[in-house]
């Protein structure tokens, strides 16, 4: 509506004659705009547009970063020490891992796993995603390798097998007393120490050691640790069959009780080459009776340590012994042994061992595999007879791994020995049957009345 006053004509000339414009309205005076506003507002829109490229740029790296690789079968690679970064993502484009080394850095710093990436060999699967690879080398799950160390070796055996081991580093202080370290199978991680794998095994050994003599019988003949550790090693040699080392345990706790020599193979080849662990061929006649601190062919009892490292099976078997009359087994051939209560009942086993043995080196030419660090059959049948056919025989009447070689005697045929006359064997006065008198005290001893 237009409020401007109508002003009426005083005559009709008057009225043909303009009308003077209204004067323009007054002009509106603008407020002058602050710089600081004006900074913020573009400030602002600057940051929204910086927003939106970041949103978009963080989405294209989400994006490829959840995206299959470029990897096409299962890979292991090693990340190297104080490596950053860059460096890792490099080393990953060259290998055919990833594709954008960019995207991966920002993808690194975004996700915050920049920092915890760790040194190492990581094994990664057939198209694994860059940020699949980011989980895996900032948690550390680097591969694990294994070494197995067999049991009954040596301690110098097994620090050789370390040291030929190229993914341990290190050097190994000294070797390990013997039948000190637990074999077993370990894990471990590329770069670990040698010294480190000996200080496990050692732990390891204790604890087993300690857990077993926990729960040892109260009438075994085994009075420490150690002395168990001893016999369990050479159970350990004598046998590599799991269900016989309770038996043949049983075997050398009889001979124990009854005083008799343990006369085991394997004590004669510690006592000649020691750490060394064989001899590599079968053992002649002369080093049986070579006298040696370990051989039980000639000491009595347990020899002065362990002729071995023994596996948690093995000392198992001496406090979990067969409770059998048994005092001798030969080899049967098979891998596997024959056992025996009597010398007759052993001679004859040892005859079948020796026919075994015998056509086996006609058909080879050579001696077999499994007579190495053994004793070789005799030339001549053995004809001793020393101990009577029974259950109880005399002390060091036969070998408990085989029969012991013929000696000759004086006033005897060479591969034989004569029969040494006893009168008390098989009666209440045999010693290995009568508990009543000390054979150290000549007093307390009867006399014995020979027919």
């Amino acid at each position: 509506m237009n409020d401007t006053p109508r002003v009426a004509p005083k005559s009709p000339s008057e009225a043909l004659k303009p009308v003077a414009p209204p004067a323009p309205p007054p002009k509106v005076r603008r407020r002058r705009r602050s710089p600081f506003l004006a900074m913020l507002s573009g400030l602002f829109t600057l940051l929204l547009v910086a927003a939106g490229v970041v949103g978009a740029g963080i989405a294209v790296v989400s994006n490829q970063s959840k995206a299959p690789g470029p990897l096409t079968s299962d890979r292991a690679l090693i990340i190297p020490k104080e490596s950053g970064l860059t460096e890792i993502a490099e080393l990953l484009q060259r290998e055919g891992l990833i594709e954008h080394p960019l995207s991966f850095r920002i993808a690194a710093v975004v996700s915050g796993d920049w920092h915890r990436l760790k040194a190492g060999e990581y094994l990664f699967k057939a198209r694994v995603s860059p940020q699949e690879i980011l989980d895996i080398i900032s948690s550390g799950k680097v591969v694990e390798h294994s070494i197995t160390i067999p049991e009954g070796l040596t301690s110098e055996q097994i620090v050789e097998r370390l040291r030929e081991n190229d993914l341990l580093t290190g050097e190994i202080a000294q070797v390990p007393k013997e039948g000190s370290i637990l074999p077993d199978t370990y894990r471990f991680p590329r770069g670990f120490s040698r010294q480190a794998i000996i200080d496990r095994m050692a732990r390891d050994q204790r604890v087993v050691l300690a857990r077993i003599w926990e729960r040892r019988p109260a009438d075994l003949p085994i009075k420490t640790p150690q002395d168990l550790v001893v016999l369990a090693s050479i159970v350990e040699k004598e046998t590599g069959r799991a269900d016989e080392r309770p038996r043949v345990a049983g075997v050398f706790i009889n001979r124990l009780n009854q005083k008799m020599r343990l006369q085991s193979d394997p004590t004669i080849v510690y006592g000649l080459v020691g750490g060394k662990g064989t001899l590599g061929r079968p053992i002649q006649r002369n080093e049986i009776t070579q006298a040696t601190p370990y051989n039980t062919y000639v000491i009595p009892g347990l020899p002065p340590g362990p002729i071995a490292n023994p596996g948690r099976a093995a000392m198992e078997a001496v406090v979990n012994h067969s409770r059998t009359r048994e005092l001798y087994f030969v080899a049967d051939g098979t891998g596997g042994h024959v056992f025996a209560e009597t010398l007759d009942q052993h001679n004859r086993n040892v005859s079948r061992w020796r026919q075994i043995e015998t056509t086996r080196s006609q058909q080879n030419g050579k001696p077999p595999s499994d007579a190495i660090d053994k004793v070789e059959p005799p030339p001549s049948p053995d004809n001793r007879t020393e101990a009577p056919a029974s259950t109880q025989p005399a002390a060091d009447t036969g070998a408990a791994e085989g029969a012991a070689p013929a000696v000759a005697q004086p006033g005897g045929v060479a591969g034989t020995r004569a029969r040494a006359f006893d009168a008390s064997e098989g009666t209440a006065r045999d010693p290995l049957l009568n508990k009543s008198f000390d054979l150290n005290s000549p007093k307390q001893v009867p006399q014995l009345k020979v027919p």
